[in-house]
This record gives structure tokens, sequence and C-alpha cells, in this order.
């Protein structure tokens, strides 16, 4: 974990402090260890302790603790590491855990890393470290619109993440001064999404077309789309992060479309460890885990006894990761340096190179 400027340099305003402010600092860490997503848990948990090996003589002392993927547990879990002395926490996860963890920590004025993307909980000391589909978004149809596609359109899942990404690319097309074209939606429960194709199809004047889904849906979708005529070497498909999974381009269709997200290049070193200690492949989130507790490492090197400040943690200059740039913005969320990535059979290629730096960008 390196910023490209020193984290940590802004002066800090630290909060009360808890029974630990004294020596090392520990770091609650909040992960669903138990219940349906203990698996993904288990792996956020196991990706933070490489991060801590990575720097020997660290300092930071991490306090895991199971939040069992509900509200409840994340609110114990919460009390505990605070009553223990943590002065920073990491986690939860899902969106109902960060909203029973925000007042706890906030009354113990302990700064929160989360790792959703519920936007609505981000502020008052809770940061969220998920990746916003509203960023990848608009990055991709900024670039397809400078590459010359014009007029656009989307077929989303009718649930909570198609419409946080409808809102968003509306906003994006808006924006790029380019055309929404067609948005329709289908049943993300559906196992028959030939008719809803069928349907979208009948009115196809477009030139590129946004899917904001993942995996096994899109993978579905796609090689039904060249059947019902949008083609894709006429028709440019979008994607968003969900898109960022291992194997996408077996699927024909989907060869040569676009999609936002982190360069895959720094995260490859540590997805070949990972496979070596645990004997298989981390989970796409599993880098969050990484960075967050690199993170925590980082500040508390640099400025012991404010390193986990609000104002350090929101250092302009943002902070480098296994998921690239990124940068805690003073509202809680996280402004992320993505790529524009091509899908190909073997791995994606970057069409267009994450920035450098927030200057990089004019910010």
């Amino acid at each position: 974990m390196g910023p490209p400027g020193t984290p940590g340099e802004a002066p800090g305003q630290p909060g009360a402090p808890g029974p630990g402010a004294l020596g090392p600092p520990k770091v609650g860490l909040l992960l669903p260890l138990s219940g349906s997503s203990a698996a993904l848990g288990q792996a956020m948990l196991q990706a933070a302790e490489m991060a801590l090996f990575d720097t020997p003589d660290n300092g930071v002392e991490l306090l895991p603790r199971d939040t069992q993927g509900a509200a409840p547990g994340a609110a114990d879990a919460a009390r505990d590491v605070i009553a223990q002395g943590a002065r920073l926490i990491i986690g939860p996860l899902l969106a109902a855990e960060v909203e029973a963890v925000k007042p706890v920590a906030a009354a113990a004025h302990v700064p929160v890393l989360a790792f959703s993307n519920a936007v609505q909980y981000a502020g008052n000391g809770v940061f969220l470290l998920g990746f916003q589909p509203g960023q990848e978004i608009s990055r991709v149809v900024l670039f397809a619109k400078a590459r010359g596609y014009s007029r656009f359109a989307m077929l989303a899942p009718r649930s909570p993440y198609g419409d946080i990404a409808v809102s968003a690319f509306k906003d994006a097309i808006q924006a790029a001064g380019a055309q929404l074209a067609r948005l329709d939606y289908y049943d993300p429960a559906a196992t028959n999404l030939d008719p809803v194709v069928k349907r979208f199809a009948a009115n196809a004047n477009f030139d590129a077309l946004m899917i904001p889904d993942g995996d096994g849906r899109l993978k579905m979708l796609a090689p039904l789309l060249p059947y019902d005529d949008i083609d894709p070497d006429t028709v440019k498909f979008l994607g968003t992060g969900l898109w960022d999974e291992p194997g996408l381009g077996i699927e024909p269709a989907l060869n040569g479309g676009w999609y936002a997200a982190p360069a895959p290049e720094p995260r490859a070193a540590f997805q070949s460890r990972y496979l070596t200690l645990y004997k298989q492949p981390p989970p796409r989130l599993a880098t969050l885990g990484y960075d967050t507790a690199a993170l925590a490492v980082a500040l508390a090197k640099v400025a012991p006894d404010g390193g986990y400040s609000l104002d350090a943690l929101a250092n302009p200059s943002g902070f480098s990761g296994l998921d690239g740039l990124f940068r805690l913005n003073p509202d809680g969320t996280t402004q992320r340096g993505l790529a524009v990535l091509e899908v190909h059979r073997s791995v994606p290629v970057a069409v267009d190179p994450a920035p450098a730096s927030f200057q990089a960008l004019g910010q």
C-alpha cells in the first residue's frame, strides 16, 4: 500500500480516545465469518492477514469479529472491538450491517472503512470502499462517446443494483451529450430471458448497449442478443465492474465488449500468492480486505497518534493499492482511478489505462 502522496500528511482531528488509545493501534475487522456469506468473509479475512504479513513489525493489532452476516451481529461486533480499544473499524460487508454499525462507531468517534457500496450510509465517519457502479458506468460511457458511439441503450435487471445502474446511466448519457435510445428491464429470477430479448430487439436503434449484470445472468443474456440481431460487430456491448470476473471472454458475444474497473495488473501477484497459500483463487472482493488492512498499516506508521483521523483518511492525494488509485472523500464515498478494459477470451486488455494520480484527472 503506497499513496501517490504521503498518507496522513493532513493535520488530524482525532476523536475521543478509546481504552486502547495508548500503545500499538488496534483495528477491528468485522466480517461475516458464519452464515451465507461466510466463504467471502473468510477470504477477505485471509487477504487482510496477508497485508499485515507483508509489512513485518507493523505494530497494528487486528481484531477480527464475526458479524454473522446480519445487522445485530455487526452492531455487537462493533461494540466489542471498540471496548477492546479499536481506533479504526474495517468492514462490515453488507448494507444492513453498515447501517447498524454506523451509530455505534459514531458514538465512540471511531471511523469505519466499510466494504459496502450503499452510498446512503456514507458520511459521519463511515467511508465506503465498495466498488461504485455509478463511477464505472460514467467512465465507460464517456470513453465510448469519445470513440464515436452516440445512441446508448440499457437492458437492466429489475433489482436494487439495476435501479442504481439505470440512474447512473441516465446521468452519464446526459453528461456525455449522448442519446438514451432504449431502456428495458428483465426479472433477475427468470430462467428464460428469450422473450425479454426479443421484445428489446424489436426497437434496436442504438449503437452501444449497457448490460449491468454479472457472470450467470450475463452469460444467459449474451448469446441471445446476436440471435435476435443485436450484433456485437455493430453494437458495442458495455458493462460495469460485475464484468470483472475471469472467464467472461469464453462467451463469444462478449468478446470486444468494454467495461470500467481497476486495472488487473496490480492484483495479479496477490492472486497468485493467495492461490498458493489457500489452494483456491481469491474471490474478486478479497482485494478490498487486503487494501483496507494495508491502508491501516500505512497510516499507523506515518502518523501513529492521528493516523485514523478523518483528515488523514480523506487525504486528497489518495492512496494506491491492489485495486489501483483510490481516494476517500470527505462525504464518505470513495473515488477510484479506473481503466477501461476490453473483454478477450484469455484476459481483459486495457484500451484506456487507469490514471496514475488524481492530478492526472485534473482533480
